[in-house]
């Protein structure tokens, strides 16, 4: 059940983060995790907006300006400069260049690259909010708005770090199972393997893609597969709680509950009680689960992205996380 993985995930990346010498100070944000561990399964598409614009290593800071006219992107010592439009075009030709990413790493705090709550300055001089969106992330984010997205500092947080890296998987998998020739019979194998795991993140989003999927052969496949697509990773943007992986692993339980002896069932319910509780780390009830799923000669369960929806040697299951 361990997910394969083939060939590395082409996905972009804030190029700072892999230890370039590109930041305003001529420095760089190496992220270890990214570059040693992350590196065995993302191929990574560097990019620094802020060089290719011209703006030289090092350069004056700039910074996120709320004006009447929208958020600006204005050098902080030169009110004149601003490189709002030039920053936002190289996300057209970033895009056009790795059209095949599966997903993208951003620099935090960073007025071209943050993607999150990033701080605005009113034309004073004096903070406003920290409504801003950097100017290249904003407008990438809109080109492709189903591309997974996060930035590295808030990879630190072990939910964001494994909600972000099972969508990546997935999004990579919808492009080599589907995207690339859609057919009822395509879409509706890649949902019976998805199932479980979405049901763990979004009940609603599981219903819906049920309903979806129901009219796989009587509708436009190319219009069902968009708003399949849609769907899902909505879905899936939801963070599996220890609701939805306790309600999950319940329904799983029903397919082995009469293959189990009295001391089985009973040792499992208490593991996945334990978890439902917050007294172990999801990787436990998995385990038992997965070592009572071999009674059971079903290869539908055993397709499940729910036991491995990333490779489980990055232990990301292994933290107590809610």
């Amino acid at each position: 059940m361990e997910t394969a993985v083939q060939e590395k995930i082409p996905v972009g990346i804030s190029e700072c983060l892999l230890g370039e010498p590109v930041r305003f100070d001529g420095g760089h944000k190496r992220n270890r995790f990214l570059t040693d561990v992350m590196s065995q399964y993302f191929e990574y598409r560097p990019v620094c907006p802020e060089v290719l614009i011209g703006l030289g290593i090092p350069r004056k800071p700039i910074r996120l300006v709320a004006t009447d006219n929208g958020t600006r992107v204005r050098g902080v010592e030169n009110e004149a400069l601003d490189v709002t439009e030039a920053l936002a075009a190289e996300a057209d030709k970033a895009l056009a260049r790795m059209p095949d990413i599966c997903g993208y790493i951003f620099m935090q705090n960073s007025p071209s690259c943050g993607a999150f709550r990033m701080k605005r300055y009113r034309e004073n001089g004096y903070p406003q909010d920290n409504d801003g969106v950097g100017a290249y992330a904003e407008r990438l984010m809109a080109l492709h708005p189903l591309l997974p997205v996060e930035e590295a500092g808030r990879l630190t947080d072990a939910g964001l770090r494994d909600n972000f890296i099972t969508r990546v998987f997935a999004y990579q998998d919808w492009k080599q199972s589907v995207a690339f020739e859609p057919t009822p019979a395509r879409l509706v194998d890649f949902y019976s393997r998805y199932k479980y795991q979405v049901m763990a993140h979004h009940v609603p989003g599981y219903q819906a893609l049920g309903r979806l999927v129901a009219k796989a052969g009587a509708t436009n496949i190319d219009t069902l597969c968009q708003t399949f697509l849609e769907t899902f990773m909505e879905a899936l943007s939801h963070h599996a709680t220890r609701k939805g992986n306790t309600n999950t692993m319940m329904h799983l339980r029903g397919y082995l509950s009469d293959l189990l002896s009295g001391s089985e069932n009973e040792e499992l319910s208490e593991v996945i009680e334990s978890y439902r509780q917050g007294e172990v780390p999801l990787v436990v009830p998995l385990t038992l689960l997965k070592h009572y799923l071999r009674k059971v000669d079903n290869p539908y369960l055993q397709r499940q992205t729910f036991w491995a929806p990333h490779p489980e040697k990055l232990g990301l299951r292994n933290a107590n996380v809610s």
